[in-house]
Parts: structure tokens; sequence; C-alpha cells
């Protein structure tokens, strides 16, 4: 690391509001010249609104940011920003189609009135021997692995001067030779005194590449701390707010039911190894995983959203018919997506159109739609889900996110399925919100059915009986009868003992993944 003390970045009592939600409350941050600096938080914490401060994609309300011992550039000065820093997403932004020459210089030729190909590609190479990244240049992005790319959008940011480069989730597509290598090119990068911001769920990670870590919890920052020495459990709870001794969540005792969704030996390459899972009657089972974990994934697969290379899924004893979601529909599985406003409503259409969309063939004889059994049914579900609405005909788009959300519900138990799978169910809601809709999910499964809840929300999970933390696409461990809420993120973010307290060790049972 170098010896020059000035801070590559240095932001301090950062403050940025949205309406009514603070997402940052006062934040601070510093990285050194050579450091590699990891920043941690559960989802909410304000990480992502400090990336965008940090690389000048949103304006602080108050505070102030500075590289080295220059203020920030100005608001709107693009080039000035990407002199400064670079961030790296999960989510690659180069452009597929376009070659990697042509990307390393993307919007780079002002003033130039011809291009010159093979001078193009020399430069391109030239760069890229700079910094070790062994790629053709000629090479289409679409044709490179994830890591190739996150290594050529690397050498493009330190090719504008940027000496600080920020890593969104770089290892979340990755797989672990293409973490070592990537982890190799890092180290290389920080002796010639590149400093590295590393987001990451994955905290065995800050432990293997990062000296310092910086902890935010609810738009605040709690603890800045170098990694050696820093032990887990402190590292967990100043994330979770709850320390080592902290009580449990306490599950009542349930008597479960019959089986009614087995899923055997259900993979997908890339995305979920081999597992075992078994939901029954009255039970409520969680799948909680940080982003790209993989439990996502499981529960698309679950509903039919996506194919798997392997296994099996039966409803109540009779085979389903994987990646189709017509099937499981027909089988008894219901589905609440995450993301409500582009999977899960009509936004132009009413309360009762978009209730009704999945028993439209019960709605009159003969393929027809009869108005009147449209707004009977939806005044069922009205009340039964008490959705604040001024009557079935109202747009869905004038009702408050929690209503939506609930008429995303009405649907998915139209009906009347034998189990409900709900991915990030209060993804977007107020805080009673919340408890209402999981309120629903309890309830459909206290009415004899069965729930699958896909999530890494706390809130979430605290109504499920059973609980299977997913990491790197397996099933790690399995709680029950309760848990502290640190033994459960520590699980998901690749921490948790297989056998700790409150936990059984899943090998060899339901729910594991060999």
């Amino acid at each position: 690391m170098e010896s020059d003390d000035r801070a590559a970045v240095h932001a301090e009592g950062i403050v940025k509001r949205y309406g009514p939600t603070v997402a940052l409350d006062g934040a601070r941050l510093t990285v050194r010249p050579g450091e590699a600096h990891a920043l941690v938080g559960r989802n909410g914490a304000g990480k992502s609104t400090l990336v965008s401060v940090l690389t000048g994609m949103e304006r602080p309300d108050a505070g102030r940011v500075t590289f080295g011992d220059e203020p920030a550039p100005g608001w709107g000065d693009t080039a000035a920003w990407q002199r400064k820093v670079a961030c790296v997403y999960q989510k690659s932004m180069t452009v597929p189609e376009l070659t990697v020459a042509e990307n390393l210089y993307l919007n780079r030729f002002h003033g130039e009135r011809t291009i010159r190909w093979r001078s193009l590609r020399e430069r391109a190479r030239e760069l890229l021997a700079e910094y070790g990244v062994e790629v053709d240049p000629a090479a289409r992005i679409r044709d490179l692995g994830v890591e190739q790319r996150q290594f050529v959008e690397i050498a493009r940011a330190l090719s504008f001067g940027a000496r600080l480069i920020i890593l969104d989730e770089p290892t979340a597509r990755l797989d672990a030779g293409g973490i070592d290598r990537l982890f190799g090119k890092l180290r290389s990068l920080r002796a010639q005194g590149v400093a590295f911001l590393f987001i990451s769920h994955h905290l065995q990670e800050v432990y293997e590449l990062c000296d310092t870590v910086t902890v935010f919890r609810d738009a605040r920052h709690v603890l800045t701390a170098p990694v050696a020495g820093l032990a887990e459990d402190d590292l967990v709870g100043a994330m979770t707010g709850e320390r080592a001794g902290a009580a449990r969540t306490a599950r009542t005792a349930r008597t479960a039911g019959e089986p009614l969704l087995r899923a055997e030996g259900l993979a997908a390459d890339g995305h979920f190894a081999p597992l075992d899972l078994t939901v029954r009657a009255g039970e409520v089972v969680g799948l909680a995983g940080a982003t790209a974990s993989g439990n996502t994934a499981i529960g698309e697969t679950l509903v039919g959203l996506r194919a798997p290379d392997g296994g099996r899924i039966a409803v109540r004893g009779r085979p389903v018919r994987t990646g189709s979601v017509p099937h499981a529909l027909d089988a008894g599985i219901g589905y609440v997506p995450e993301d409500r406003h582009r999977e899960g409503l009509i936004l132009g259409r009413s309360v009762a159109e978009n209730a009704t969309l999945a028993v439209a063939d019960q709605l009159g004889p003969m393929g027809t739609v009869l108005p009147s059994r449209t707004r009977a049914f939806a005044r069922r579900m009205i009340a039964a889900l008490d959705i604040k609405t001024t009557g079935p005909g109202q747009p869905v788009s004038g009702l408050s996110g929690g209503n939506q959300q609930k008429v995303v519900i009405a649907r998915a138990l139209a009906r009347e399925p034998a189990v409900l799978v709900a991915i990030r169910p209060t993804n977007g809601v107020d805080v009673k919100s919340k408890g209402a809709l999981l309120g629903v999910v309890r309830e459909v499964a206290d009415g004899g059915s069965g729930a699958v809840i896909v999530s890494d929300e706390l809130d979430d999970l605290r109504i499920c009986d059973r609980v299977l933390a997913v990491f790197h696409g397996r099933v790690t461990t399995e709680f029950t009868g309760g848990w502290r809420d640190h033994e459960l993120v520590a699980a998901m973010e690749g921490m948790g003992s297989e056998t700790s307290p409150g936990t059984q060790d899943t090998a060899g049972t339901e729910g594991t993944a060999p």
C-alpha cells in the first residue's frame, strides 16, 4: 500500500432524502490509496445511494466528497467524474455487440473524422497489457465470460485516470476459479496504488480480500474497523444491530400436515445445485439468501418460470411439468412475483380485472367473462384481504403500494393453491403494509395450505416455521424452532456454521443441496 496518506475518496456528513425517506443520514467513508475497503450492510442500509453520490450520479442534500486533496467535480461534469472514480456493477455496462477495443474507447473519438481500426485495436492491446488483462481486443464483448468483461470494465475505468474503483457484488456470477483470478488481479492493481471499494454480501470474501470494512445500517455509518482482528460475530452484529447473545426469534411449535409440495434433485446449472425440498400443509418455509444466492432461481423454478436442468416437482403426489407456468398453476402452485409493476399487475386495468386474471375461465360460460361475476369475485377478495379501494372498478394504479401487493396476492390465491410461492412479498411497501401482507401468507398456511417465502428480509422470514439459508446456490443451513438474527444473516452471507445453535445440520436431509 502506498505511504501517501491522502484519501482516494473521503465523504463526510452525507445526507440524501427521497421525499420522506432518508436514504443517507450523515454518512461518512474514507478509502486510502491502494486500499481494499469493504462496504457492507443489509438491504436498505444506504450502500447503493452512497455509491451514487460517490460516482456523481446523485447530488447529496448535505455533506461533502473529496478525492485526494480536491473537491468532487461539479454536478453533471461526467468526464471529470470519470477521471476520479468508476463503478463496475454486477450487471455489465459494456455493449455486447461491440468489440473489446470499441468498448474501451467508446465515446472517446471527439474531433476525429475517421477511425483507424488497426490503430484502435493496437491501442486497446497496449492498454490491456498495461493492466495485465489478457483479452483479445478484436473479440466481441458478448463472447467473453463474466470475469473477462469485468476486467475490461476495470481497464476502461483506469484508462480515464481513475484510481478508485467501486466493485458492486463482483463475484455474484463467478465460479471459485474466477473469484481467485479476480482477487489476484485486484491485488496486483492495489500494488500500483489503485483503491477499491468492495461491496459484497459474501462476508468471507471481505476477510479474504479487504484491509478495512465499513458497516452501514439504517442509512447511517455504524462501524469502520480493520478487518484483521474483527470477530465475525461483531461484524454481523454491526450489520443487524443484534449481538451474539441476543434473544432468539421463537417459533411456536406447529404440527405440520401432509406433504403438499416435493422437489427432488431439482437443479439449474449456474444458479443452484441439486436440492430436495418438502413443504407440508400448515407450514411456511423460507428460502433465505442474498442477491444472486440462487434462492430466487429456486422460487422461479418451483412456479414454472425457469426450466430446471434436472429433478422433478410434485404437488399432492402428482407430477408437475417443470418449466411451464400454466401447468404449475393447474397443479396448485400460486405465485407472488418480486416486482409487482413488471410481473404482477396491469396498471391500466381495474382491481377486479387484475385480481381475476388467473380465473378468467371461471367467470362465465364457454370462455366468456361476465362483468357481474368478475365484480362479485373481486369483492370477495377485497373483503378477505382488506384491500383499501373505492371498489372493484378502481384502476389498480390508484392504490397504495401495499394495497397493490394485496391485489397481486389476491390473484395468486384466486385458484385456491395448495402452495403459495412468494418472492420478496413485502418489497417496496411501508412497515404497516408489511405486517398485513405477511399476515395473509401466515393465514394461508394456517388454513391448511403451504407457503414458501423467498427473501433476504429478516422481517419476511420471521413468520416461517423453517428457514433454509442459500449461499452460492447451495442450502447450507436449516433453521427450525427459532433463530437469532445474526445467525441467519451469517448463514446468508456465507459465514454460518451448519450446526450452529438453533439450527439443524442439513446434510442428508430434506432441503439440502448435496
